[in-house]
């Protein structure tokens, strides 16, 4: 199961990090005008906008506000910041690999300020292409194991297009290549499968099995700070910690 995969997992059991709407709205209006700036306005013809589109919609932000965000992207509106996309590279607690994906106005700021993150949850900050290599770009659709049937997932997810199912301790994940992602999330939803998270993910190659108690905290801690960062609008990591030492960790 893949670091960023079971980080989401547990956001969502904790109710987590961007739990303030403002910061999330935020964090997602950045990414359309950014999306929008770059590959123009118009969502049937920009996967990116289009993920981020829907990303917004599973939030709740309001349809006039993505619509403003696409218009200041696009230039139609003013206010839109210059904001340039930034990927800062490190190793957290255990020897885990971390990625974070920022957009940012100001880079000397947010490189500093991501540095110390590292450095006071028990990491580093490495040069870049430290870690990027451990990571490649895929679709990632998480299902609950109690609320589907591995055999008939796998047996939808391959006939839709979906290059593998995954297995972790409390979901399946079910990968896809980028080009197939919208089609294979589609076709799951037609056949009545729900998903608990579907997104485009830097999807770790192999995992770090982290399983003693204090750099397990530590890199949850270092995660949740990241994330919570205004600048930082993912991270990913290729950390396993078992569902036990979660749970005896409350």
């Amino acid at each position: 199961m893949s670091g960023h995969s079971k980080w989401s997992t547990i956001k969502r059991k904790k109710g987590a990090v961007d739990a303030k709407r403002g910061k999330i709205f935020s964090k997602l209006n950045k990414e359309i005008m950014v999306a929008a700036r770059l590959g123009g306005g118009d969502p049937s013809g920009n996967p990116r906008l289009r993920a981020a589109i829907a990303a917004a919609r599973a939030e709740n932000m309001p349809k006039e506000n993505i619509d403003r965000a696409i218009k200041k992207g696009t230039g139609e509106l003013e206010g839109a910041s210059n904001f340039e996309e930034v990927i800062y590279e490190g190793y957290g607690p255990g020897g885990v690999a971390v990625l974070v994906e920022s957009l940012t106005d100001n880079k000397n700021r947010t490189v500093s300020e991501v540095r110390h993150l590292f450095s006071k949850y028990g990491g580093s900050m490495g040069e870049a292409g430290c870690v990027a290599w451990m990571f490649e770009k895929k679709g990632v659709i998480a299902f609950n194991k109690e609320a589907v049937a591995e055999d008939d997932l796998m047996e939808a997810a391959l006939e839709a297009g979906a290059e593998d199912l995954q297995v972790g301790e409390s979901e399946y994940e079910v990968i896809t290549d980028l080009a197939s992602f919208e089609k294979v999330k589609a076709a799951l939803e037609a056949k009545g499968f729900q998903y608990d998270m579907a997104e485009i993910q830097m999807h770790p190659k192999s995992t770090v099995r982290v399983e003693e108690e204090k750099p397990a905290q530590q890199l949850l801690k270092l995660m949740e700070m990241l994330e919570d960062h205004d600048d930082v609008q993912h991270v990913f990591a290729n950390f396993d910690i078992p569902d036990s030492l979660l749970e005896a960790m409350g």
